[in-house]
């Protein structure tokens, strides 16, 4: 069980509730590494805290400009030398991707680059409102393939798409959000799965985070592991 990544997102910006959350996930029978997103690292004391974790983590900023300001931003996370995935938007382009690997492999050659696609809170619906005329499963790989061009190490996609870009892209990291244990409320995700499910689908990790870090995180946790040990 200890080879099935699970990425805790970590959606505070109380220091306390953080500190909380990685202690009691911590368990011997998953790998759980906490995932950090816009409201912490934006928050007062968020990127201080990070300077001087002690466990390896993922930063969630999802970097999207020009490939000079995207170079710059990854340059100035340099000295954040638990962080072992980064994750920037394929709508950025190969330009942006690839420099941007290409980056990271001088600040932190163990640093992962995760593309982010398709965002599991939209549908094919939210799509067309955008402007789109392909549908998600569409975009996903065409998206996957640039992704692989520009030499990033993996994906973001929902498990729904995981097996579909497993099967072309044997090598890439597939890391899935939109991840709830049964029974739980998808909230404002669209395209979800169970823990189980997604690792079914040939994924490298999960990101779940409500159905974790709300109410008795130890409980949950023991959940997540008996779920997926059925």
């Amino acid at each position: 069980m200890k080879n099935k990544t699970v990425f805790v997102a970590c959606d505070t910006s109380n220091i306390k509730k953080i500190k909380n959350i990685i202690s009691q996930t911590k368990t011997n029978k998953l790998k759980i590494i906490p995932k950090f997103g816009l409201q912490f690292f934006y928050s007062k004391h968020g990127r201080k805290f990070l300077e001087k974790i002690k466990t390896e983590f993922w930063l969630d900023l999802k970097i999207n400009d020009i490939p000079q300001t995207a170079l710059s931003a990854v340059d100035s996370l340099k000295d954040l030398k638990r962080c072992k995935y980064i994750t920037v938007h394929t709508n950025g382009g190969l330009q942006m991707l690839r420099a941007l690997k290409k980056k990271t492999k001088k600040i932190n050659k163990d640093l992962k680059v995760l593309g982010v696609t398709i965002l599991t809170s939209l549908n094919n619906k939210s799509l067309k409102e955008i402007g789109y005329t392909k549908n998600v499963k569409q975009l996903v790989l065409k998206q996957a393939a640039l992704i692989k061009k520009s030499g990033c190490d993996g994906i973001v996609c929902s498990a729904q798409e995981a097996l579909m870009v497993r099967k072309i892209y044997k090598d890439l990291l597939i890391i899935t959000p939109g991840i709830r244990l049964p029974g739980d409320s998808s909230n404002d995700q669209m395209r979800i799965m169970t823990p189980k499910q997604a690792f079914k689908n040939k994924v490298s990790g999960i990101v779940i985070g409500r159905s974790l870090t709300k109410g008795n995180i130890k409980n949950n946790t023991k959940k997540l592991s008996d779920h997926l040990n059925k």
